[in-house]
């Protein structure tokens, strides 16, 4: 008997799918208020010059990306060793606090620099432990050849998350400044509850007599070995690292475009827009030939809009900028995810899980302190066009540098993990 096509067959992905919904909602209405906030406290109360400002937008991207980094050994080992289901209740939980304790003080008028940067901390925090264990759900609520499907809707999932969450930010701080965090407690305690509704998985358990350090670091020696999976993930590193303007787009909303908050809200949501479109057709027609050299067209084309975008003062010509930047962005991410997933062993896909979300939060958190940094030293609009010139630049280089990619025709992986391309993996 055949198995159902649609991902939304099989209940667990459907309660899955909800909790990335509803907390994609909560953390992206967060960061564009967050955004917005810091800037605005900058610009207000502290009387800081734009490129002050700028350096201080860019410091929320590293109180988020530090403790990551610090943790991605033991977050993946714990993903690996401990049931996935129970880290991603908990951590989406905290992130519940962490809104409840922002609202608590924007009704108070009491919000400062300071206290954001201790919750942008442990935002980073969370998010080391969920995304690792919550990414590794994934594949096991699906057959593997439903997989890239799932992945598809996934991203849908996320990307009108992308949508809905910075449009309602903007909107209920305009009316409240504590409405987008209390909003957003809320949706994190009902993603909590949505996880609290998947049984339990099977899967393989790491050897507890087994040293854990070198446990740990058998992700880290995956990654270096699979070639395909590297390339795929320091390509988006260095790509987003570069060419991201989101850290940006604050700036653009009050001093080069001047839409206000509202019309930050629609910046932050035309990528997802893009990204969404592009999630929905790879739902119904999954990408099947040619994946690397799509993936490079993509990120190479991510640098241009970037470019575009930089030097646009027309707000219609920005969004429309913005929401092609994310359907190539879409297309990049699908590509390295399912590479990922479908040629990760289950057993490893917790740490190498973590290894992907370090690169990730790399691109994303440390590109925007880059952004804020090169701003702050020559001004916003140079700094987004440079970048998003070192994103075709990085394109380039990668086609060279990992041939694998540009030899990858689908999402098929070797029968045995000694016949991937590139070096042996060790077993």
């Amino acid at each position: 008997m055949a198995k159902p096509a649609s991902p939304f067959s099989f209940r667990d992905f459907r309660f899955y799918w909800l909790a990335r919904f509803s907390t994609t909602i909560a953390q992206n209405a967060m960061v564009v208020v967050i955004g917005w906030q810091v800037y605005d406290i900058a610009r207000g109360p502290l009387r800081m010059g734009a490129k002050q400002a700028a350096f201080q937008l860019g410091m929320v991207g590293v109180a988020q990306f530090l403790p990551l980094a610090a943790l991605t050994l033991i977050t993946g080992w714990t993903a690996d060793r401990i049931d996935r289901r129970w880290i991603g209740r908990a951590m989406l939980l905290v992130e519940g606090l962490c809104a409840v304790w922002l609202a608590y003080l924007a009704a108070r008028g009491t919000t400062s620099l300071a206290a954001i940067y201790v919750v942008a901390v442990m935002l980073g925090i969370c998010r080391a432990f969920a995304n690792p264990a919550i990414s590794a759900l994934a594949p096991n609520l699906v057959p593997p050849e439903v997989l890239p499907t799932a992945i598809a809707a996934s991203s849908i999932a996320w990307q009108t998350g992308a949508i809905a969450g910075p449009a309602l930010g903007g909107y209920l701080y305009a009316a409240s400044h504590w409405a987008p965090y209390s909003c957003s407690a809320l949706l994190f305690l009902v993603g909590a509850g949505s996880l609290m509704f998947i049984r339990p998985i099977p899967r393989t358990s790491l050897d507890r007599k087994a040293n854990p350090w070198r446990q740990m670091i058998e992700g880290l020696h995956y990654v270096r070995k699979n070639r395909i999976v590297l390339g795929a993930i320091s390509l988006d590193l260095f790509a987003v690292l570069l060419g991201g303007a989101t850290a940006m787009l604050p700036i653009y909303a009050r001093d080069i475009l001047q839409v206000g908050s509202s019309g930050l809200g629609h910046l932050r949501a035309a990528p997802a827009v893009g990204s969404a479109a592009m999630a929905f057709y790879f739902s119904i027609k999954p990408l099947r030939h040619n994946v690397g050299i799509k993936m490079l067209v993509a990120v190479a084309l991510f640098g241009a809009c970037t470019v575009v975008f930089g030097l646009s003062t027309w707000m219609p010509l920005s969004l429309v900028c913005l929401a092609v930047l994310g359907a190539c962005d879409m297309l990049s991410v699908y590509v390295r995810q399912s590479l990922i997933q479908i040629w990760t062993p289950n057993e490893m896909r917790g740490r190498v899980g973590a290894v992907s979300t370090l690169f990730i939060s790399g691109s994303n958190e440390l590109g925007e302190a880059e952004s804020g940094l090169l701003a702050a030293l020559i001004g916003a609009v140079p700094a987004v066009v440079l970048g998003g010139f070192g994103a075709i630049g990085v394109t380039i280089i990668w086609s060279r540098l990992f041939p694998e990619l540009m030899r990858a025709r689908t999402f098929d992986p070797p029968q045995t993990l000694e016949n991937i391309p590139g070096e042996e993996i060790a077993a």
